[in-house]
């Protein structure tokens, strides 16, 4: 369509620093917690927006592998969207678009939330309404929100004209999640 984008890798310019991504799992039957080793993934802990600044004004379009630099030189994997949030935090950005293969956050009925405050998502989380594999998406959203997003939306990326639809329509065409 026109566009020209560059390859950069998180490691490129230092553009992600990281550290190994701590999990842990509670033993059913002990209670106990144990640590889960997910090898070399990663969460971002500095975005330097220098890099992307660069671009600024030019012609080329940045597209970021999520790969990031650990203290002592390691790679890490870190989640695309987990990347997307601490990069348009750390630009300061007026909104975040994570598209993906849903519609948007649903209720327990299946029904489409439109908007959400961050108290209601985390309430949300906390009963059990958003599951699975929305909840690292939601907390992308909130963790971006935090750090001064404007909002974050989650829109369904399969839907022609999606972005349109949610900037230019008063109800959008996802959830958008935004500050209290």
């Amino acid at each position: 369509m026109g566009g020209k984008a560059i390859g950069l890798s998180g490691k490129d310019g230092n553009l992600i620093q990281a550290r190994k991504l701590r999990r842990t799992r509670r033993d059913p039957e002990s209670n106990i917690e144990k640590i889960v080793d997910l090898g070399f993934v990663g969460e971002p802990t500095h975005i330097n927006p220098e890099i992307i600044d660069l671009f600024e004004g030019s012609e080329f379009i940045p597209v970021i592998a999520p790969i990031g630099l650990g203290p002592s030189g390691e790679t890490f994997n870190i989640n695309a969207d987990t990347v997307a949030g601490a990069v348009a935090g750390a630009l300061g950005a007026s909104r975040l678009f994570l598209l993906t293969d849903v519609p948007g956050v649903k209720d327990k009925d299946g029904q489409v939330i439109s908007d959400l405050t961050v108290s209601k998502a985390r309430a949300l989380m906390g009963d059990s309404t958003i599951t699975g594999g929305m909840i690292p998406k939601v907390e992308t959203c909130l963790e971006a929100v935090n750090q001064g997003v404007g909002g974050a939306v989650i829109l369904d990326g399969r839907v022609p004209h999606a972005l349109l639809l949610e900037i230019f329509t008063d109800g959008g065409a996802g959830t958008l999640i935004h500050g209290d």
